[in-house]
């Protein structure tokens, strides 16, 4: 594999732990949108691309964020538990005793992999924040991140 273009559109709230969105371009060839550089306790990192997680309303059928309390068609309240897939004996926790609300819709495979991508991405963002530093800087054009939590459309 071989990453041969990297983007990174700094975001503005400087307070947020999200710095940037960033899209990775392999083998000139595949595209993923759409990863995030988020401040953590032990200094900035990659996150995946990812959706939230959804269950459907058990009276009209719609989907909705395991999060929600009722339903977005209905106005059913929905199950506070539902999200430990107590219903359908499913486990929704990760091992950190977390709910697990999102889930990744693109990831490296192994180590080697996502400490390729990590390397070269917070290399571009440290680059592209030292360039934010200069006078008349211009933010690179990119396609808008995917903020839409429910566009996803269902033919079930």
């Amino acid at each position: 594999m071989n990453i041969t273009e990297v983007r990174v559109k700094l975001t503005e709230a400087k307070k947020n732990r999200l710095q940037a969105f960033c899209s990775i371009t392999i083998d000139n060839d595949f595209v993923v949108r759409d990863l995030k550089i988020i401040e953590g306790y032990k200094g900035a990192f990659v996150a995946m691309p990812s959706r939230k997680l959804a269950d459907k309303c058990t009276k009209c059928g719609c989907k909705n964020h395991l999060r929600a309390r009722f339903c977005n068609d209905c106005g059913t309240k929905l199950d506070d538990k539902r999200a430990l897939g107590e219903s359908r004996g499913e486990a929704r926790e990760e091992s950190r005793g977390k709910f697990k609300l999102y889930a990744d819709t693109a990831h490296p495979i192994n180590s080697k992999c996502r400490d390729e991508i990590e390397q070269k991405v917070l290399a571009a963002f440290k680059e592209e924040t030292e360039k934010s530093k200069e006078p008349g800087y211009k933010s690179p054009v990119m396609d808008e991140p995917d903020t839409d939590d429910y566009g996803i459309v269902d033919n079930e």
